[in-house]
């Protein structure tokens, strides 16, 4: 039967036609029966339904990759991403810096912050290459191995943005000076010592002196920050940390500052970043243990698991506050921190490490000021 046939003995039907492979039949319908009424008329519809399946993707389709960013691989990357946290302190295998005195480093960690925005690019490229010898000697392989990769990967990440951007757009400027061929002065002549404000350029994008400093300087900067940070972390306890800082203070206490009061809050907080470290991975391990199939899941469903992580996370951090709050109460603190008695430790320091320590820094302060010199 044709569907000139079937429209006339069906007229209260609608026809739905449904293009198949060239394999199977060309066409098929589907009917849909309306009951009869004096008052209505209907008339046949035809539909047709084209199935696309065998249609080839577009060229542009196949060039993107797939499957690149997925929930469930966020959130093994932070379950891997915080199964070492950076401020962990590891007692075992002690090393050279573990002998360390705390207000050596705490000196150290404000030397390698001025450092970067002082020093030629040489020796920004060489106190990298020094904290990077440095992790890989002092942290165990499945720590540095972690930390260094993801900490070069950002300071690159950051290095390429800042030098092919700083210069990339140049400034709209009009000479208020009319060219010297038109006042017939002879034009200026180029220099012959080899110097080239453009260093690199590729299409649009053009890497200037200015830019190689900025990018180098952030670069540098974040490296110091984030490895010197993690070394200092890894192998100084929380309480040692807190006396060198309270060394450092004590004479501001003269002027009014709380200094106990701003003490007890560093020491809490050391203690805290645990917590939350360890938060973050045992709540994000528990949604990768379920299996969850986020193929069938829509976007709002992926996004109210995103959400509901995220509180799971508030949620432990704040009883975990709270548990910490009672221990406190209950050991006799009610708010005053100069009544309340904290023992620091100070000990496991060594007179070699810390003279050695001293040396090196003197050294490197003196190699950075003579690099402004003698590096131009």
């Amino acid at each position: 039967m044709n569907i000139t046939t079937l429209s006339q003995t069906h007229p209260n039907t609608l026809i739905f036609l449904h293009h198949q492979n060239p394999n199977t039949p060309k066409f098929t319908h589907s009917s849909l029966h309306f009951p009869h009424h004096k008052k209505t008329h209907f008339k046949t519809t035809l539909i047709k339904c084209c199935n696309s399946e065998n249609k080839e993707p577009q060229k542009w389709e196949k060039m993107i990759p797939k499957n690149v960013i997925s929930a469930e691989k966020i959130l093994r990357s932070i379950a891997g991403a915080t199964s070492g946290p950076i401020c962990q302190f590891i007692a075992k295998p002690e090393t050279f810096l573990h002998q360390v005195d705390p207000r050596i480093k705490l000196a150290w960690l404000l030397v390698l912050v001025v450092l970067p925005a002082r020093s030629h690019i040489y020796m920004r490229f060489g106190l990298i290459t020094f904290l990077g010898i440095l992790s890989v000697w002092i942290l165990p392989r499945q720590v540095w191995t972690d930390q260094l990769g993801r900490v070069a990967l950002l300071s690159g990440v950051l290095f390429l943005m800042l030098g092919l951007g700083a210069d990339t757009l140049p400034m709209v400027v009009q000479s208020r000076t009319p060219p010297p061929s038109m006042m017939g002065l002879p034009s200026i002549p180029p220099s012959y010592d080899g110097y080239s404000y453009l260093l690199f350029k590729l299409g649009p994008l053009q890497l200037t002196r200015k830019g190689l400093s900025v990018a180098s300087t952030s670069a540098c900067l974040t490296f110091s920050v984030f490895q010197s940070a993690s070394l200092c972390l890894t192998t100084t306890t929380p309480e040692q940390l807190a006396f060198g800082l309270q060394w450092f203070m004590k004479p501001f206490k003269y002027i009014g500052v709380p200094v106990d009061e701003v003490i007890l809050t560093l020491l809490l907080s050391l203690r805290f970043i645990n917590l939350v470290f360890d938060e973050v991975r045992i709540v994000a391990l528990g949604i990768v243990s379920r299996r969850i199939n986020w193929q069938q899941l829509a976007t709002m469903e992926t996004v109210e698991v995103f959400f509901t992580y995220i509180r799971r996370i508030f949620k432990n951090i704040f009883n975990h506050a709270e548990q910490i709050t009672q221990a406190m109460t209950v050991r006799g603190f009610r708010g005053d921190s100069s009544s309340h008695k904290i023992y620091f430790s100070s000990a496991s320091s060594a007179p070699i490490a810390n003279i050695v320590s001293v040396m090196t820094l003197v050294g490197l302060i003196g190699a950075a000021a003579l690099s402004e010199y003698i590096l131009v």
